[in-house]
């Protein structure tokens, strides 16, 4: 970094020497503690999941299986991805959330719904509406899996709670789940179709295998990641509740996961139906709440732009953000221009910087925007001053940038103070050299 005004000195955090955000926790919340007890989790039902569906569908049906499977995974992580452009979610986190719906709650599925299948062929009589297959599909196959995958995104929301800020991130986070136990489960139906087709001698247009890589692959991929959509939109909002607003805050992500498991429920049960049953079904109502949930995703994300340009002028007001800074930062394509510019003054290092930059900015605001609606936690004043001094370490390369991308003199108005509680006004910014 070049040389440039000393970094102003806070109180209520340890000096920028040592300059770590880590509150003193309890010996169960240790972070390392908890992510070797995921791992080892994640590990064991990943072991576990592997010898089940190996054993179900061979060798050679599980790496048919694999190959086949793996295929939408990438498109569908990167349009979470994108998504998610606004305050991009850490990697571990998405890591995590893939593993548990690849590993965890694939397994946890697996082994429920062959319970409840033999439950209710021994004790259920059907014989007068459908088999068993059908009733467990419809019925409890979308209360077992939509519940599994649920858990993740509740574990995420209640330990990494600082990543859960509105609808996009509960989509993400339940979108990135439910693409890794649709993989695995597509592995297991596919190694079973073709297992059924080298067993009966089935090839091109009769094979299982076609038909089913047709429907599940090229046909719905979207399918989970819809349905488990729907539980992280109700975490997403219960994370813009005020705390005064408990009984919103523990009711919507339930009422949100019995509208996953009816979507889920009504898509198992669609495919027994009839003639062209199945593909009404798809066309007339799995496909326009798709486009809905789009929208809805799409118009957050606007919606968290806007955040962005509503909150961080404040700290503009305070002297340590310019004038155009606010506009740039809530521009998608100012920012690309801002990175962009930086990687051709200073190379990958520099726009590495402005990508941080720009990541600080952004958690400045949405943590400011907690502030506004009430909830902030008490480590408000450390969590800002730890940011706005990433925000200072950076800002010799990073507001030039930021500035050119935005040549039009469209500044913010000015930040009035009285919007938020004293406790929550942001520092001064100090005259150059000055020490606080």
């Amino acid at each position: 970094m070049p040389a440039y005004e000393q970094s102003p000195r806070f109180t209520a955090v340890p000096a920028p020497s040592g300059w770590r955000y880590k509150p003193r926790r309890a010996l169960w919340e240790n972070k390392a503690l908890r992510a070797t007890a995921l791992i080892l989790l994640l590990a064991l039902s990943g072991l576990v999941i592997l010898a089940l569906v190996r054993e179900q569908t061979g060798t050679e049906g599980f790496l048919v299986g694999l190959g086949l499977a793996v295929l939408p995974v990438p498109l569908l992580v990167a349009a979470f991805r994108w998504m998610d452009r606004v305050e991009p979610k850490p990697w571990r986190d998405l890591v995590f959330a893939f593993t548990w719906g690849a590993c965890a709650a694939t397994l946890v599925a697996l082994l429920a719904n062959g319970f409840a299948t033999k439950w209710l062929l021994s004790t259920v009589d059907v014989s007068q509406h459908a088999d068993a297959n059908t009733w467990g599909a419809t019925f409890v196959a979308p209360v077992v899996e939509e519940s599994a995958k649920a858990a993740g995104v509740l574990l995420l929301f209640l330990f990494r709670r600082r990543d859960f800020n509105g609808i996009v991130d509960g989509v993400v986070i339940a979108g990135i789940t439910a693409t890794g136990f649709a993989f695995t489960e597509n592995i297991l139906y596919l190694g079973n179709a073709f297992a059924s087709d080298q067993n009966f001698g089935y090839s091109g247009m009769q094979s299982t295998t076609i038909a089913t890589f047709f429907i599940r692959v090229l046909m719905s991929p979207f399918a989970h990641p819809l349905f488990t959509s729907m539980t992280g939109i109700g975490f997403g909002l219960a994370a813009t509740f005020a705390p005064r607003r408990r009984v919103l805050r523990v009711l919507v992500p339930p009422a949100a996961l019995l509208i996953a498991m009816t979507l889920h429920g009504v898509w198992n049960g669609a495919s027994a139906l009839p003639g062209f049953g199945f593909l009404v079904v798809y066309g007339l109502f799995m496909v326009p709440v798709f486009g809905v949930l789009t929208w809805l995703t799409v118009w957050s994300r606007q919606n968290e732009l806007r955040t962005i340009r509503t909150h961080l002028p404040a700290y503009q007001a305070a002297g340590w953000l310019t004038p155009p800074e606010p506009i740039a930062l809530s521009s998608m394509r100012a920012r690309g221009i801002a990175r962009h510019l930086a990687r051709r003054t200073g190379g990958p290092q520099a726009a590495r910087a402005v990508t941080e930059y720009i990541s600080f900015a952004t958690s400045l605001a949405f943590l400011r925007q907690r502030a506004y609606r009430g909830t902030a936690g008490p480590d408000f004043t450390a969590r800002e001053q730890e940011l706005l001094h990433h925000l200072w370490q950076r800002k010799p390369i990073a507001q030039p940038a930021l500035t050119h991308a935005m040549p039009q003199p469209h500044w913010p108005t000015p930040y009035a103070p009285g919007q938020f509680p004293p406790q929550y006004a942001p520092p001064a910014y100090p005259p150059p050299g000055h020490q606080r």
